[in-house]
């Protein structure tokens, strides 16, 4: 380390060295940030006007919605200036901000998810104490205590991050940083922050795929014993959004951390933007609640 230049700063490879392949994903990735911006503020402005939709499973969409704000926020106007840039450089500590506010809602996103998959179960399994299992309380210990936890493993991750030392190679072969990337420049012993990063990434992601799986299990099961079509078919119309989402989801994280390159995680900048539109497309509700709302602000006009 003595005779070794410390890297202060990092060089963005990117997706493409190209100037007009360069313009044309600016133009891709920009829309798309427009998209997810205003897709998300949509469907929290819905929630937030319309009486109907108090409940929890829009309150958790609520929240859903601004993780998704939050994630993409993190990673695409950094993209979008580094398509501009001459020089596709960030600071080691703009670096691992970034990987802060990237770990924060994503951890974040899953664990809300898990607490939708529960109050789908206790509305279709167990209506008659749903109000009682799901109250406004219950609702915000749940949409708390995921926040909290994407916070302390996105400040666990971070702080250990920031004990790194680089001093060798400092090109970073993707679009935004990322703990196994930097792990790979790093000069200093990794093993600590190896096990920081996989142990609650396992953790966390096999319980909450465990905790959804389960709560389906008992869903599929309720709504096969429902004896008419009709009846089975709004039950599951209930939680199909859900399913849609929580599998992009764990799609996304499996590409991503099975191939992890730049292309493979363009899938999880598109998510954000997805959300929204599937429980736009596939609940009557919300679909009802923006005709409304469209609808009194054409009778304004």
């Amino acid at each position: 380390m003595g005779n070794q230049t410390e890297v202060t700063e990092f060089i963005i490879l990117g997706l493409s060295n190209d100037p007009q392949m360069q313009s044309f994903l600016f133009l891709v990735f920009l829309v798309v940030y427009l998209i997810t911006l205003l897709a998300n503020m949509v469907i929290k402005l819905v929630i937030r006007a319309d009486p109907h939709l108090h409940t929890p499973m829009y309150f958790f969409l609520s929240h859903l919605s601004f993780a998704d704000i939050c994630y993409s926020s993190a990673i695409v106007p950094k993209i979008l200036v580094h398509f501009l840039a001459e020089h596709k450089t960030i600071s080691v500590n703009s670096c691992i901000t970034q990987m802060f506010f990237i770990f924060l809602p994503a951890v974040t996103e899953g664990c809300i998810l898990s607490a939708m998959a529960y109050d789908r179960y206790a509305a279709i399994c167990d209506p008659l104490h749903y109000m009682d299992t799901m109250s406004k309380g219950i609702c915000f210990q749940l949409v708390s205590g995921a926040w909290v936890i994407g916070f302390i493993d996105a400040l666990f991750n971070t702080v250990f991050a920031l004990k790194l030392h680089f001093c060798g190679p400092n090109q970073i072969n993707h679009f935004r940083c990322e703990l196994p990337s930097l792990l790979r420049l790093s000069c200093t012993e990794t093993l600590t922050n190896q096990v920081m990063f996989f142990t609650p990434f396992v953790i966390l992601g096999s319980s909450s795929f465990l905790f959804t799986l389960i709560s389906y299990i008992h869903i599929i099961s309720t709504i096969l014993r429902i004896r008419s079509a009709e009846g089975r078919r709004k039950a599951f119309s209930t939680c199909s959004s859900h399913l849609i989402v929580v599998g992009l989801l764990y799609l996304t994280a499996f590409f991503q951390y099975t191939k992890p390159n730049s292309v493979s995680s363009v899938y999880s900048i598109l998510n954000p933007m997805l959300n929204p539109i599937i429980y736009s497309l596939k609940n009557k509700e919300v679909k009802t609640a923006l005709r409304n709302i469209l609808g009194k602000f054409r009778f304004l006009s």
